[in-house]
């Protein structure tokens, strides 16, 4: 049986046909859109052969299989390739194995495109525009002709090869190795990987100090490639949930609903659309109510749309209007727009300047702040993320506590300076196991401990005027130690003795070799 690292070390070593050619930002988009294309085939061709095997004597044994094949989670047709002149000169199935064959053709690209773009049609509207931003017959991407083909010929060999089986493979482990391969990419791709990727460790203390729960409607407004709102989906320790994702990049989202796929997460629903400017998760005029929302926007995100904030249609900017140039704000008011009056709650990444920036940002989080909607403020140690090494914040919100709900009497806000514990790697810092454990034992019991966490009363909040500056708040100066004078100044003249002792024997030893001294 194929095990999840065999499928990681494979697929990885796969990348190796593109590295030095193009960019990580590029080449993962084809990579994943194969790793995606080997699995649904892998699992049709397992269940051809159940069927084979099943109806192997039955007199309309094709008739049941084809039958059969049409209620395939993912279905597989056949193509016809026709020539210049539109006569068929050949039918083959949309799947992998064909493409496999048909690796030495001068036309491989094409024939990639060919295969993707059917498997589309077949399964609409599930893979609707899945693969539509994906060209793996393009000159600029993958270079001229005779270098595409060897490239392309290269990954499906390798994609090919015994021990990338994905038939054998549980849904969570091709899941899991798609998030790997997400997790790598972003590495390597640097700053360029921020519009789809959480390290797993962030996201995993953002979804449990989220705590959705069983029955949850869970949203992510800038769900990136999804890992986010599947480990909030996790969290919640039974199916009964559902996600919603709403996502810029065109073609983020197909990453996105291909992980969902592989995660089992059919149902998902991931939007193509600007969340602040144009959302479209709507309930008729209005914007759609979730029981948790979670989320790592784009930091300080410049040209967010402020212009329109004003005639905003959902209110949003009720409280204010974010600067033009740093649009964190703007995806925190709707975030806690979209949050379900009197239970909704928010989990969102942040940099530290929501905190402490003065102006209208000030203004919006002092409205927030007197709401009663803030619950928790972690500071997460710097360099987590493969596109920063600033330190950033995670900030909790839970309309559980604004009027008329069921925490309305709690008006302290916890806060976590968890900055200085993480582990360090090559590249970036983590976070531990131990450390995530802190971090959310401490959120959920609300608990203050020196020089980690804070319980910040309201009146305390508004002497510091509304600065959530973790320092203000959480003290982490630790003293230096005691020094005994005494202690000292007998070590000096223990070493002044053992200097003359020293000086003495050179002394000693010069006179017999004749030099004065």
């Amino acid at each position: 049986m194929t095990k999840p690292e065999d499928i990681n070390n494979a697929v990885w070593a796969a990348c190796d046909t593109f590295r030095g050619v193009i960019d990580a930002e590029q080449y993962k988009n084809y990579i994943l859109a194969l790793l995606f294309l080997k699995y649904i085939s892998d699992v049709w061709n397992k269940h051809y052969e159940e069927m084979l095997e099943e109806f192997r004597d039955h007199p309309q044994r094709d008739l049941r299989i084809r039958r059969r094949l049409e209620r395939e989670r993912f279905k597989l047709k056949e193509i016809e390739y026709r020539n210049e002149k539109g006569e068929v000169v050949e039918t083959f199935l949309s799947s992998f194995d064909s493409l496999y064959e048909r690796r030495n053709r001068d036309n491989v690209g094409e024939l990639i495109n060919m295969v993707l773009d059917v498997i589309e049609q077949a399964n609409e509207p599930k893979l609707n525009g899945v693969f539509r931003n994906i060209d793996f017959n393009s000159e600029i991407s993958l270079g001229q002709t005779k270098d595409r083909n060897r490239r392309l010929k290269n990954v499906l060999e390798d994609f090919a090869k015994p021990s990338l089986n994905l038939s054998t493979v549980s849904e969570d482990a091709i899941g899991e190795a798609y998030i790997y391969l997400i997790e790598q990419f972003a590495a390597d791709a640097g700053k360029k990987a921020g519009e789809f990727f959480t390290p797993r460790k962030v996201s995993e203390v953002v979804a449990k100090l989220a705590a959705p729960k069983d029955g949850a409607l869970i949203c992510d407004p800038a769900c990136g490639s999804g890992s986010l709102l599947l480990r909030a989906g996790e969290e919640v320790g039974t199916n009964n949930f559902r996600l919603y994702g709403q996502e810029a990049n065109g073609q983020t989202v197909a990453l996105a609903r291909m992980n969902m796929f592989l995660h089992g997460r059919d149902a998902a629903d991931i939007r193509w659309c600007d969340t602040i400017n144009g959302p479209t998760l709507l309930e008729g005029d209005h914007l759609m109510r979730f029981d948790t929302v979670v989320a790592n926007p784009p930091f300080s995100l410049d040209k967010w749309g402020a212009e329109n904030a004003e005639d905003d249609p959902f209110r949003r900017f009720a409280r204010g209007v974010p600067p033009k140039s740093k649009g964190d704000y703007a995806f925190i008011l709707h975030m806690l727009a979209i949050a379900r009056p009197g239970e909704g709650r928010v989990a969102v990444v942040a940099p530290h300047g929501v905190l402490f920036r003065g102006g209208a940002e000030g203004r919006i989080r002092e409205s927030i702040v007197r709401d009663n909607l803030l619950d928790v403020v972690v500071g997460v140690p710097a360099q987590l993320f493969p596109t920063t090494g600033i330190p950033v914040c995670i900030m909790v919100f839970d309309r559980a506590r604004e009027a008329g709900g069921a925490r309305e009497s709690e008006r302290d806000v916890l806060f976590i300076d968890a900055s200085r514990e993480f582990g360090s790697g090559k590249r970036q810092n983590h976070l531990r196991d131990d450390d995530v454990a802190k971090i959310v034992s401490t959120a959920r019991e609300r608990r203050e401990v020196d020089r980690y966490s804070h319980r910040a009363s309201f009146e305390e909040i508004e002497r510091n005027k509304f600065n959530l500056n973790i320092p203000r708040y959480v003290d982490t100066f630790e003293p230096e130690p005691e020094i005994d004078i005494q202690a000292v100044q007998n070590e000096i003249r223990e070493l002044d003795r053992q200097l003359a002792e020293t000086r003495a024997e050179m002394n000693r030893y010069l006179k017999e070799l004749g030099i004065e001294v």
